[in-house]
């Protein structure tokens, strides 16, 4: 069976993850995503790329913390993979993040992927300390001490945005040598960084043709850096339950589809029985 996910906007208001995470797991999906905006100011100039008028939807506001939504998801389930879809990795501070993680890992048995993103809303990523023109320099850097912190006895970076010293950082990850690191992007840029320090390409919102265009272009990056490219694993994220379509992206080259349990114009918190109605009636219409 090809690997299908799910991936839902949860607020205080809609249904409880665990029970969202194991009416996925019962179903068969592969995966349940979190998305991440720790705080969003009330007045803003940054729009939203994906409506009309520039403005995001009422649940962004009300996100709930992924990585303790998704440990609360873990101690309810057996097999499901967890990720975030994505995390404003520059948001956080590494050595913070890396124990969050860690633990995270350790106790889902090594069941997280690591979704990670720079961030599109400008005063949001300000307000939490990212050098906002160089977002992409300050995640790399991010992920570099991250790494380190995962994988090393004794810990320490230095860099232009994180600089520590020797220390200890633990528990490890579960999945060695740590969480598969998954990122968007489209761009030349991207795809070399996928290539140079990152596992895995999860774009947004593409079709199976343009994901076809950058299987191809990831695949000879890969190549040319002694990587294999089966290695780099693709995850087609924010697609709609249309089986042909789905077929198709893994057709075109993705590993994974990632479905979202609310799309752009119905991004309100789902209840219970609204979310597991619409799970029952993807699963039927894919599975």
């Amino acid at each position: 069976m090809k690997k299908v996910g799910i991936a839902a906007v949860l607020t205080s208001d809609s249904v409880d993850v665990a029970d969202l995470a194991v009416k996925c797991e019962q179903l068969g999906f592969d995966s349940l995503w979190l998305g991440e905006h720790p705080v969003l100011p009330v007045h803003t100039s940054t729009k939203w790329a994906w409506s009309e008028d520039g403005s995001f939807p009422r649940a962004y506001p009300l996100f709930v913390e992924p990585l303790t939504a998704l440990m609360r998801a873990a101690t309810v389930t057996k097999n499901i993979l967890l990720g975030t879809g994505v995390c404003l990795v520059a948001e956080h501070n590494p050595l913070v993040l890396a124990k969050e993680i860690a633990t995270l890992d350790m106790y889902s048995g090594g069941r997280f992927l690591f979704g990670i993103g720079a961030g599109w809303h400008k005063e949001e990523a300000e307000m939490l300390g990212v050098d906002f023109p160089h977002r992409w320099t300050q995640v790399r850097e991010s992920v570099e001490a991250l790494k380190v912190l995962w994988t090393d006895d004794e810990s320490e970076y230095h860099g232009q945005y994180y600089d520590f010293p020797p220390v200890w950082c633990y528990p490890k990850p579960s999945r060695k040598p740590h969480p598969p690191i998954i990122m968007g992007g489209h761009a030349a840029n991207a795809f070399k960084r996928i290539v140079s320090w990152g596992d895995g390409w999860m774009p947004n919102r593409y079709n199976p043709e343009e994901l076809s265009e950058g299987r191809k272009i990831l695949d000879g990056l890969a190549r040319e850096a002694g990587r294999d490219p089966s290695d780099i694993e693709i995850t087609a994220f924010g697609q709609g339950s249309d089986a042909k379509l789905i077929s198709a992206f893994h057709k075109n080259g993705a590993d994974r589809v990632v479905i979202m349990l609310q799309q752009d114009n119905d991004l309100e918190a789902p209840k219970t029985d609204e979310a597991f109605e619409k799970l029952e009636s993807i699963a039927a219409n894919i599975f």
